[in-house]
């Protein structure tokens, strides 16, 4: 299974999933699209967000950029990821160890796709646009030049 993936929207989406989790307790995006210009994640969810909401998940996912984490994989034995984390997703033949990637101290998740080194490299988030049908919110984002600092 090959991916095209984009390090720095991939690990944007991962501060977001944090934040809505944060935010909502709904859970992580059981599906999402990441591509380099733009991207979406869709959540298990009872209606649409307020763009006041809107402003807040932008402002929170925005504030864990600005804090320089740095990102950080390490391998746990499946066992003892089952306990932490939700593996549904986990292809059955992945092996003994599964890998998390740590942003900071703001988020851990098993995760196969590449990162940044430092979140400093995501540059700033932004919320294109939202829509909620049956049960799923969907949420489109892209990400403004790196920052240079």
């Amino acid at each position: 299974m090959s991916k095209d993936y984009h390090p720095r929207m991939h690990s944007a989406e991962h501060i977001l999933n944090q934040t809505m989790v944060r935010m909502f307790n709904k859970g992580r995006s059981f599906s999402a699209h990441i591509e380099k210009k733009k991207s979406k994640c869709d959540y298990h969810f009872h209606r649409n967000l307020s763009s006041e909401e809107i402003g807040e998940i932008e402002a929170r996912v925005n504030t864990v950029i600005s804090k320089n984490h740095f990102v950080t994989e390490s391998f746990l034995p499946k066992d003892e990821a089952e306990k932490k984390f939700n593996l549904d997703r986990l292809p059955e033949d992945a092996g003994d160890k599964v890998r998390i990637i740590s942003i900071g101290d703001y988020d851990d998740c098993p995760c196969i796709g590449t990162h940044v080194e430092n979140t400093s490299e995501i540059g700033t988030f932004k919320i294109i646009s939202t829509d909620y049908a049956e049960g799923v919110l969907r949420l489109r984002f892209k990400l403004l030049e790196e920052s240079n600092s």
